[in-house]
């Protein structure tokens, strides 16, 4: 054992206790005192794990911490989240706990497991470098992630340099996050006009018929060969049973590995027309996250097989999955993205979530080899490429 995965090993019940306690600060999305309370905490771990004391920055209500160490322009920056997709009181039944080598609880593997991961690794950094190790490093946990990163985007693009690891869970089988789909969300309108439907229908214009012609056509945008997804989702028409409806509309998920099909779909989304030519349809909505594409992955991948092999861990391999991560907008402007080296585990925003104890160590030291050699002068350099 090397080591790095020594000192994880011996920070492991550490880790263990932090991860419980953050789990137990309930923090869903759209609860914004739930989230500052979860913020004190983290911001509160940051500064007794590592002695500095994050920057909280508050965006319409939203709380985002931000530690930048040393005086050095960043060169690398670890990125997470603190919120949850769980309702304050999901802790009465699902309790934080680690049972039979597993660490259970809501939140847990997405992600504030890897929240405590990040600070671990960065301590066992400072342990064995000093503080100048850090030198240059920025780690920023978002209070916003789970419905979309609306007040922390602009954060993320502003700060991301050199090259982000993001703590986001692993695979199930606890491969990194190479290939993340690029995400687009769009509601479809349509606006007919109302009329009664025994007395005189045909003096309406059906809003609901008109969408359902649409929604066929939505649908068919989607392009297996590209593994291109184009998924009508939430839909609604009408008021009552004896109307003519005269509004309805379709919310639409759609996922993409590459900006030219992101693209594709935007342009034909937005080219929807109703048949009927008193019918009016308005499309709002457009691209949420770009895709975290695979040449965006490639650079760090290679490094982070070079230091598992250097430091006896498992090689690590790649996976590319549908759902997206604030990764995918530091990968969007060109910086080299690796995803997905948080917990190990499964069940994300389910009532079986939990992540593997025995992954915990050797994950955190591969991120702390991942630091060191991106930061250290003579360690492997990751050039910035273009987007």
């Amino acid at each position: 054992m090397t080591i790095l995965r020594d000192l994880a090993e011996r920070q492991l019940p550490q880790i263990l206790e932090d991860a419980i306690a953050l789990i137990e600060v309930e923090s869903p999305s759209h609860d914004l005192e739930a989230v500052a309370r979860s913020a004190k905490w983290t911001s509160d771990l940051v500064h007794e794990r590592l002695g500095v004391t994050p920057e909280s920055i508050v965006t319409e209500g939203r709380t985002h911490l931000v530690t930048r160490f040393g005086s050095s322009p960043t060169r690398l920056m670890l990125l997470g989240h603190h919120d949850t997709v769980w309702p304050i009181g999901t802790l009465t039944r699902l309790a934080a706990a680690v049972t039979e080598g597993v660490l259970r609880g809501p939140g847990g593997l997405d992600m504030k497991l890897g929240v405590v991961q990040a600070i671990h690794a960065l301590a066992i950094v400072r342990e064995l470098h000093g503080d100048d190790a850090l030198d240059g490093i920025t780690l920023l946990v978002t209070g916003d992630e789970e419905i979309g990163s609306p007040t922390s985007r602009s954060l993320i693009e502003k700060l991301a340099a050199g090259a982000v690891l993001v703590l986001e869970a692993g695979g199930d089988g606890g491969e990194l996050k190479t290939v993340r789909k690029g995400v687009s969300l769009y509601r479809i309108h349509v606006a007919g006009r109302a009329a009664h439907a025994g007395l005189e229908p045909e003096k309406g214009v059906n809003a609901a018929v008109e969408l359902a012609r649409l929604v066929i056509a939505i649908n068919d945008l989607s392009s297996p060969a590209q593994a291109t997804t184009v998924t009508p989702t939430v839909i609604s028409a009408g008021t009552t049973t004896n109307t003519v409806p005269a509004e309805a509309f379709v919310d639409v998920d759609v996922r993409a590995t590459s900006a030219a099909e992101q693209d594709r779909v935007d342009a034909n989304i937005r080219a929807l027309q109703a048949i009927h030519p008193e019918a009016v349809v308005t499309v709002s909505g457009g691209v949420n996250r770009p895709p975290l594409e695979a040449t965006m992955s490639a650079p760090l991948l290679a490094l982070a097989e070079r230091v598992a092999l250097e430091h006896d861990l498992t090689p690590p391999v790649g996976l590319a999955v549908g759902g997206a991560s604030d990764g995918n907008f530091t990968a969007g402007i060109g910086i080299p993205t690796l995803d997905g080296l948080g917990g190990v585990g499964g069940g994300a925003h389910a009532e079986t979530e939990h992540a593997l104890v025995s992954a915990i160590a050797p994950r955190t030291a591969l991120v702390a080899g991942l630091i060191r050699s991106i930061t250290s002068e003579g360690g492997p350099r990751v050039e910035k490429q273009s987007g």
